[in-house]
């Protein structure tokens, strides 16, 4: 699947990062991130409960044509707690409700959002597959999965889309998505492109995060692991100063060289932070300089694994600790 090189990712405006924008201050930052050319939003079941796509849906009345819409199931919040889910019979339950949410008849990709390690992914892919039939979905994606689970899913029904962390400061995908999806025609959707804030210094003192911060328990973020990362920052900001850009930016331009089947989806509560992430795609940065970007920051260079345990728990993507 071609999807645009730059998309947005719609999760912080209802989700995750500290206390998010009124909806009308969401709104207006999607409205104006489409203003600006983004054309790829990415959305989800889990984000606010449902509220995230209820804004989307909002902000693509009348624009619908104008964008890839996506979204993912399997993880939502049910009586307060997270669930995760990946029985055939809640994926079609979820997909008819994103559909409503969303006030759309047809999302253009829709994800597994986690897969559920009680229920054969095959069984997950399967009810997707069948929304795919029915012209619900447009086409399949996974998310936070390994190469031989996509393969494994790959026997069911074709995937389109693979969405995994990725950013200089999380490799992971190096660890053979990024060669597989390239082979196999596939999209990798690389979600938190700019390290959490951390590439577009924006964090400053993570200590002053909002209490439901979902960076506070991440251990980069934390006591020694932070003070040591935080110690990139000065060359960091120098070299985005010579490449004539901002830091987010040379993050995002790192990403686009990774491949042309690489397609980042930065979120931002910030219209102007949403047109700073456009912009990127016309850049044009030096491939040395690049390369030195990736020697600066990389899994060798940052301290402290990227989730804690529980959240561990929920991932089948390759870690570096299994590669050891």
């Amino acid at each position: 699947m071609r999807l645009p090189r730059m998309g947005l990712g719609c999760m912080n405006l209802s989700h995750a990062y500290g206390i998010p924008p009124s909806p009308e201050d969401g709104l207006a930052v999607l409205r104006e991130a489409l203003d600006a050319g983004v054309t790829h939003l990415d959305t989800a079941t889990l984000y606010g409960s449902g509220r995230n796509e209820e804004l989307v849906g909002r902000a693509l009345q009348g624009r619908r044509d104008e964008v890839v819409l996506a979204s993912k199931g399997g993880l939502e919040i049910l009586n307060g707690t997270r669930s995760l889910d990946g029985r055939p019979d809640t994926l079609r339950r979820q997909v008819d409700a994103s559909l409503r949410r969303l006030g759309v008849d047809r999302i253009d990709l829709y994800y597994l959002h986690r897969w559920d390690r009680t229920v054969p992914i095959g069984d997950s892919v399967g009810a997707l597959a069948e929304a795919m039939a029915a012209g619900k979905i447009g086409a399949i994606g996974l998310s936070e999965v390994s190469v031989a689970r996509l393969r494994e899913a790959q026997q069911v029904a074709p995937i389109a889309a693979v969405q995994n962390e990725y950013s200089l400061w999380t490799r992971n995908a190096e660890l053979g998505m990024l060669a597989e999806t390239r082979e196999a025609g596939i999209a990798l959707v690389a979600f938190s492109p700019v390290g959490r804030g951390f590439l577009s210094d924006s964090v400053g003192d993570p200590g002053a995060l909002a209490e439901k911060d979902i960076r506070r328990p991440m251990p980069r973020f934390q006591g020694e692991n932070w003070a040591a990362n935080a110690r990139l920052l000065p060359a960091w900001r120098a070299l985005a100063a010579e490449a004539g850009c901002t830091p987010a930016q040379l993050a995002l331009a790192w990403l686009l060289s990774r491949g042309d089947h690489v397609a980042p989806i930065p979120g931002t509560t910030s219209a102007d932070h949403a047109r700073e992430n456009q912009a990127t795609l016309a850049l044009s940065v030096d491939a040395a300089l690049i390369e030195r970007a990736g020697e600066l920051i990389n899994h060798r260079t940052v301290t402290g694994p990227r989730y804690a345990p529980q959240a561990t728990r929920e991932v089948d993507a390759e870690t570096f600790e299994d590669a050891t």
